[in-house]
């Protein structure tokens, strides 16, 4: 239980609320924003020479900018959450460092991959992959960490690296859906068999947080499972596995419309998809809220002075916004099909 909570009428007891959800927000945006064009460049491993430039033309005007979510809520957890930021980050040491070599090694690439000699590019090719691929498990296995609270024993390790490989699987479920969008022909056809195979490893994934979620402390057990929380939350799950079947009926019937040029329900995987994440973070913040690290540190614990709070949130709200802004209206140039990739 949380031993101190303040009053929420004061500046000390709401704000850290309001960056609880700033953070939250930042991370939720970055893991959908940023995790398609993850999940495309672990995709590129299976398309050919020409594929790889168009999926790299689907993502190029956006990738970069996504990343600016989790510096947003980083941030936020240094400035606002040192003691959280120092335990998290001293517990995620090395994942951590595993994915700032991999979106390091993935943004190299990126530039390299379109100026290099044609002997090279496919190296670059390669590092692009390596670099989505790590830093992707490297955030599965941060989430996985998480929701164990940090266990240090043999099997909370598997259990992350697995959970490192769901969000891989789901990562790629999303860049499939975005090529299905932004691309056609013979690449679309593929991006759909892509997103049929990542599909039920996806489920998968979600369902190993769902059960490990409530196992780790009994205040999340009872959050779920007591009366009559268990009927106020079963939507959750029910509407989760409802998404999942629509994603797999409209990806049977996709490549049919798809080759006679009927672009109607291209868009159901990539949206679909979206929603099984918005569901999932909704699941796991009810469960975590209040505690940054489970049964140790909640988000009134260890925080800056409310006067030094005061400050940082007058730049989220003008930072905020400016950053939404740029981000909608990037989307809206860049919107439709994307075209040959030439320099």
């Amino acid at each position: 239980m949380v031993d101190f909570i303040p009053d929420l009428t004061q500046p000390a007891g709401w704000m850290p609320i309001v960056f609880m959800g700033v953070m939250g927000l930042a991370m939720l945006a970055y893991v959908i924003l940023d995790g398609y064009d993850l999940g495309v460049g672990v995709l590129m491993r299976r398309a050919n020479e020409d594929d790889k430039d168009a999926m790299i033309a689907s993502i190029g005007p956006f990738w970069d900018a996504n990343e600016t979510w989790l510096v947003l809520g980083i941030g936020i957890l240094l400035t606002v959450f040192p003691l959280a930021h120092g335990v998290i980050l001293g517990a995620l040491y090395l994942p951590v460092a595993f994915m700032l070599i991999g979106l390091t090694l993935r943004g190299v690439a990126f530039d390299f991959r379109v100026k290099a000699r044609a002997q090279h590019k496919p190296a670059w090719n390669r590092a692009f992959y390596a670099g989505s691929l790590l830093a992707g498990w490297s955030q599965g296995y941060m989430l996985g960490s998480l929701v164990t609270g940090f266990a240090g024993d043999i099997w909370s390790m598997l259990f992350s690296a697995a959970i490192g490989l769901a969000l891989v699987a789901a990562y790629c479920l999303l860049g499939a859906g975005w090529l299905i969008i932004k691309t056609e022909g013979a690449l679309q056809l593929k991006a759909v068999q892509w997103a049929r195979g990542s599909l039920w490893f996806t489920a998968a994934g979600i369902a190993a947080i769902s059960l490990a979620t409530p196992m780790v402390s009994p205040a999340i057990f009872a959050k779920w499972f007591s009366f009559p929380n268990i009927f106020l939350l079963s939507p959750i799950p029910l509407a989760t596995l409802t998404l999942l079947l629509i994603i797999g009926r409209s990806l049977k019937r996709l490549p049919e419309r798809l080759a006679q040029g009927n672009e109607y329900g291209a868009w159901v995987p990539f949206g679909a998809t979206i929603g099984v994440f918005l569901l999932a973070f909704y699941g796991l913040a009810y469960s975590l809220f209040p505690w940054l690290v489970i049964d140790r540190i909640h988000v009134w614990q260890g925080t800056i002075a409310p006067e030094s709070m005061g400050v940082i949130l007058v730049g989220a709200v003008v930072v905020l916004p400016m950053i939404i802004g740029y981000t909608v209206f990037a989307y809206r140039v860049f919107w439709g099909k994307s075209t040959a990739l030439k320099y």
